[in-house]
């Protein structure tokens, strides 16, 4: 009699960074929040972790390449359910954007999220703004997508690099919640922001978390932002800003992979991308130059990181890390 092979169980790179991820937001709950608010988080993780331990298993048992994808396309999707949730565990703590907003007023003599969106008040401005701001969706599917069909050597390291960042800035989020111009602003009233006095508001946006971003004429890019911000965006996770440190790290990391091309293409709209996040009121100045440093530091470290998660760190995979693209 045939004998039947094992299932060859395991867990991918980014599951095994997601159930890491999972249990330390499962510590902080706990410590954070009440039952009341905790009992639907827990279950989320609940229904999450059963949803990954049965498409590992399934893969296992099939060993099918869509099977695979699928696991890494749910990982991927969760990022949509993970930044919310962000303000749901920090929502009892103190808001710091009256720092972000003294040091922006510091820096400047002014606020450059208040007035950039009134000098520039062309519709095609806006809409410009908008464009590059909606890119970084394109920008962070389009790049995975891409690196998993024409560098699939490679196509592991970013995705868990891209994973790694996210949760990093998904940790800062929650022990310091600040929630950017487009919710403080609305907050503190526009004589405070001309005087330059920007005081603390406690935990003001557990009861009032509704956005209020600037208003610009209707187009076709400010109509689908302001979708996209009413379904998932919460006053949360201003600092440092995640837009412009992710996009900035999907260059680096397309630069290190050797995709010239396409970092030639992306790189004016990253541009816009960063300029469109002060212009819309998502982020200060500060928020973006610390961005672009954690992106930097994120970069570095890594690789760090993905040696930890790979129990047998192999001299090949080294290779794809330091010179992943010689033979292309």
């Amino acid at each position: 009699m045939k004998k039947i092979p094992k299932p060859n169980f395991r867990f991918f790179l980014v599951e095994k960074l997601t159930l890491a991820y999972i249990l330390i937001t499962t510590i902080a709950i706990l410590s954070l929040a009440g039952y009341s608010r905790a009992y639907p988080l827990m279950l989320h993780r609940l229904i999450i972790l059963s949803v990954i331990l049965f498409l590992a298993y399934l893969d296992s048992i099939l060993n099918w390449r869509s099977i695979k994808i699928l696991r890494n396309v749910f990982i991927g999707m969760l990022i949509v359910f993970w930044y919310p949730e962000t303000f749901d565990i920090n929502r009892f703590i103190s808001n710091h954007d009256y720092l972000l907003a003294n040091w922006d007023q510091m820096l400047f003599g002014f606020q450059p999220a208040f007035l950039f969106c009134q000098f520039f008040t062309w519709h095609w401005f806006s809409e410009l703004m908008n464009m590059g701001y909606f890119f970084y969706y394109l920008l962070i599917v389009g790049s995975i997508v891409y690196i998993y069909f024409n560098h699939r050597e490679y196509f592991e390291y970013f995705f868990f690099t891209i994973l790694f960042s996210f949760f990093i800035y998904y940790l800062v989020f929650i022990i310091f919640p600040t929630a950017g111009p487009q919710y403080y602003y609305s907050a503190i009233g526009i004589q405070n922001i001309k005087s330059g006095v920007f005081p603390q508001i406690g935990n003001y946006f557990n009861q009032n978390p509704t956005l209020i971003p600037p208003h610009f004429e209707h187009g076709f890019f400010v109509d689908l932002v302001e979708r996209v911000q009413k379904f998932g965006e919460r006053p949360t996770a201003a600092f440092p800003s995640s837009h412009v440190g992710i996009s900035t790290l999907i260059l680096l990391l397309l630069i290190r992979g050797r995709h010239y091309s396409i970092f030639i293409i992306t790189f004016p709209l990253y541009l816009i991308l960063v300029f469109a996040t002060i212009y819309i009121q998502a982020h200060y100045v500060v928020d973006v130059i610390g961005g672009i440093i954690s992106a930097l530091i994120l970069y570095w470290i890594s690789p760090v990181a993905f040696k930890l998660f790979i129990p047998n760190f192999s001299s090949k995979k080294e290779k794809i890390l330091i010179d992943e693209n010689n033979n292309r």
